[in-house]
């Protein structure tokens, strides 16, 4: 069976979005490092061996019709859900019948949850057992990261992959298909484009192929044509439209990316009212309040540190405590941790040392531990020189020790650099004086690892 028959006698006001969905991989755009020929996830969606995945990307990459895809080659039966508009009385049912449809006909399930991430721990964990035993094919999308949103015992039975945000070429490829189209697109129509107009709205549709349609139909649906029948359609045109559906891509579009990087910027730069500020702008706009909460806690780690260790726990705490409370009593949390981290002293050392530390593993590959650090729990370890000559830190009277940690090709290296700013001021002092009694002990006894 074509599962994309029914699209092509949908009614005339189904949305060209809706209409436009790709029906194979010719006329499927990007994501070719995941679905390009002979790529892993290509060919077993052409076998028809596909397991149970997550599908992670931002919206209008494709999620939800690379399931359609996997569907379409595939001999199982195809159940399309939204975690949005579906509860778990409709997801039992569906799986009671599949459980029927597996052992009287022998046939699989492939059960689409688009959104997943709106299902919370437990609705997520009553899906295991069906997967674990194979009653389902359980096809995930999520634009959340799944490694936050995904329980863990589900997550380590599905294959992840990453979509990727579609690139400006590839969303005018996208219009100009829905302009060819007679039958799906808009094709019937005499159009007529200033130059640019495509470009335009490529940019502004920021990576989102689906806004990329929409715009476009929004265009062509309130252009009124001419004496002879032609529409023509100036970027003015396009940028009128935008200021007029903005609301509605706001989430998604440009301005998501504005307002975060504006209340970042305010936490960076010790602002508490531009915090509270531009807070309370995404929160009323619609914005996920746990997106929020998670990125105050990467900003915790990222932009204070250790100047004030503190600050990680208030972030984690307001993450928890919207858990708890939901809207609207649960934002008050996440305000009282935007003005803590906004007033909070700031550095970047951890950050920074990190990055450097991953650099090098990565450079550098598996370098060899140092013998004098490793363990011995056998004889024979310890005849082949384990832990041979390991300074035990607590012989000391000041429990520090001059010994190399890192391997010989690295030795030396200084990651951690603390500013003098609020706590890390005293890690600063404490890290300078712990040089001072190294440079003076020689180190006051060896011991077994």
């Amino acid at each position: 069976m074509d599962l994309f028959e029914k699209e092509k006698k949908k009614a005339a006001g189904t949305p060209l979005a809706d209409r436009m969905r790709p029906r194979n991989f010719e006329e499927f755009v990007g994501q070719d490092h995941i679905l390009g020929p002979e790529k892993p996830l290509r060919t077993a969606i052409e076998k028809d061996q596909v397991g149970s995945t997550i599908f992670w990307g931002p919206p209008g990459s494709g999620k939800t019709t690379v399931a359609y895809l996997i569907a379409a080659h595939s001999e199982a039966h195809f159940a399309p859900y939204s975690a949005v508009t579906s509860g778990v009385k409709e997801i039992k049912e569906v799986v009671a019948a599949a459980h029927i449809r597996r052992s009287q006909r022998g046939q699989k399930t492939i059960l689409l949850i688009d959104e997943i991430h709106r299902f919370n721990k437990a609705q997520q964990d009553a899906f295991l057992p069906h997967v674990e035993k194979g009653t389902i094919v359980l096809i995930g999308a999520t634009t959340e990261n799944p490694s936050f949103e995904v329980v863990a015992p589900l997550l380590s039975r599905c294959r992840v992959y990453t979509l990727e945000r579609l690139t400006e070429p590839q969303m005018e490829q996208i219009l100009e298909r829905a302009l060819s189209d007679e039958d799906r697109g808009v094709g019937k129509q005499e159009i007529r484009f200033e130059e640019g107009v495509l470009s335009t709205i490529s940019q502004l549709a920021d990576g989102d192929g689906r806004v990329a349609l929409s715009l476009l139909e929004f265009c062509v649906d309130t252009i009124s044509p001419d004496v002879k029948g032609t529409k023509s359609i100036t970027i003015k045109d396009v940028e009128e439209a935008v200021q007029k559906k903005s609301l509605v891509y706001d989430k998604a579009g440009e301005e998501h990316y504005n307002l975060i990087s504006a209340l970042h910027k305010s936490l960076r730069d010790s602002d508490p009212d531009g915090a509270l500020y531009w807070l309370a702008r995404m929160l009323a706009a619609g914005e996920d309040p746990l997106y929020l909460a998670r990125r105050m806690i990467r900003f915790a780690s990222e932009d204070i540190g250790n100047a004030d260790p503190q600050a990680l726990q208030v972030a984690v705490a307001a993450k928890d405590s919207y858990h708890f409370l939901g809207s609207p009593e649960g934002e008050l949390a996440l305000a009282q941790a935007a003005v803590y981290l906004a007033t909070a002293p700031k550095s970047n050392a951890v950050y920074s040392a990190f990055s450097e530390a991953t650099k090098d593993a990565r450079e550098y590959g598996s370098l060899p531990v140092p013998f004098h650090i490793r363990n011995a729990p056998t004889a024979h370890m310890k005849a082949w020189g384990y832990g041979k000559d390991y300074k035990y830190a607590h012989d000391s009277p000041d429990a520090q020790v001059e010994q190399e940690h890192l391997p010989d090709k690295l030795k030396g290296r200084k990651y951690y650099r603390p500013h003098a700013r609020g706590f890390e001021r005293e890690i600063k002092k404490r890290l300078e004086y712990w040089q001072r009694l190294k440079t003076k002990t020689k180190g006051p006894s060896t011991k077994d690892s």
